[in-house]
């Protein structure tokens, strides 16, 4: 069953009459469009494809099995055409991406009802396919083939933005259209800022340096994180390292379907706190990816879903220490049939250059 029909069948066992497609991430999982102008209008026995004269050829190429439609007025005079054409009285629409004025358009446009739908094709997304896995792969191997480059590149009295400028740099080089979020090198101190964004501080003797980032490979995310010390670190440093590596450990080890993001959160949660540090790693164990840098499902606290086969999620664990520094370790994960497959080769013992 391709994607396309995959949504139909959906549509149908949840008796939708027709749904519409406005946003970027979704738009292009249900059909492959990759342009930034249009809308899809899906219906359980038709589809179309609504766009401008600029992309009206690009469609036609990417978006299989829809029907093309140009629209020369409002795009949604051209959607509310179609909906008569094809007597739809109640719409579904995507009430988490749809403004104030978008909806209050839709409102004075349709003749159709109006029907908020949330997390519909969020959760279809959850469960890749092969074709999404191996684009994940492919982004995943560029971020193996940048730390590889970068811990040759990375020198004492660099900058932070210009580690992560040289990142950004090689990824595009190996193919990468862009990177998947802003790059964070943090070193020293500052690497007890988790989402520390490259800056221009100097890069000096002794320091932890960690390293999350991650590209966009045809529309599909990697996202890891390795820290480095440049230079013999201090015993503090050594220490969380360690603690950080053998949580992240303990997930790969236990991580399968059935499992919830609380119980894989826990697993490392637990061994961090063991040691003292339970205050220090303030954020969650993970995320999945895949279109998006963030979308489900999580590894958290607050996550009792179960991880099903097809999942890609981060581990991610993190020590931080105000005024000392910090570590985070993260691969990428693919929940497999029987387990996990760790999408992410680069080393993780500690590395000191």
């Amino acid at each position: 069953m391709n994607q396309l029909a995959k949504i139909q069948h959906a549509l149908a066992d949840k008796k939708m009459e027709a749904v519409l497609v406005t946003s970027e991430y979704n738009r292009r999982y249900v059909s492959g469009f990759t342009g930034t102008s249009g809308v899809a209008l899906i219906l359980p026995q038709k589809a179309y494809f609504v766009t401008d004269f600029r992309y009206t050829e690009q469609a036609g190429k990417q978006a299989v099995g829809y029907e093309i439609v140009k629209h020369q007025g409002p795009i949604f005079e051209t959607v509310e055409d179609l909906l008569v054409k094809n007597g739809v009285k109640m719409l579904s629409f995507e009430e988490a991406y749809v403004t104030v004025a978008e909806f209050k358009g839709m409102e004075e446009t349709f003749s159709a009802e109006l029907s908020p739908v949330q997390g519909f094709f969020e959760a279809m997304r959850q469960v890749k396919t092969e074709k999404e896995l191996k684009e994940i792969r492919t982004a995943c191997e560029i971020a193996d083939a940048s730390f590889d480059h970068i811990i040759r590149f990375i020198k004492v009295g660099m900058s932070e933005l210009e580690v992560s400028n040289e990142l950004e740099f090689f990824m595009r080089k190996q193919g990468a259209t862009s990177s998947s979020f802003d790059t964070i090198v943090a070193s020293g101190v500052r690497s007890a800022l988790p989402h520390g964004v490259a800056s221009d501080k100097k890069i000096e003797t002794g320091d932890f340096v960690t390293m999350d980032y991650g590209c966009y490979y045809n529309g599909y995310c990697s996202d890891m994180t390795r820290t480095i010390s440049m230079g013999e670190p201090s015993e503090k440093l050594k220490e969380i390292y360690q603690i950080t590596l053998d949580a992240q450990l303990k997930v790969i080890e236990a991580l399968k379907p059935g499992m919830s993001g609380i119980e894989a959160d826990k697993i490392a949660r637990d061994h961090i706190a063991s040691h003292g540090y339970g205050d220090a790693f303030g954020h969650s164990l993970g995320h999945g990816i895949g279109l998006e840098i963030h979308e489900g499902p999580n590894l958290s606290m607050k996550s009792p879903q179960k991880l099903v086969a097809g999942n890609v999620v981060t581990d991610e664990p993190g020590i931080y220490l105000a005024g000392i520094g910090g570590v985070r370790i993260e691969d990428d994960i693919l929940i497999t049939e029987t387990g996990n497959e760790v999408l992410i080769h680069s080393p993780k013992e500690l590395i000191i250059l």
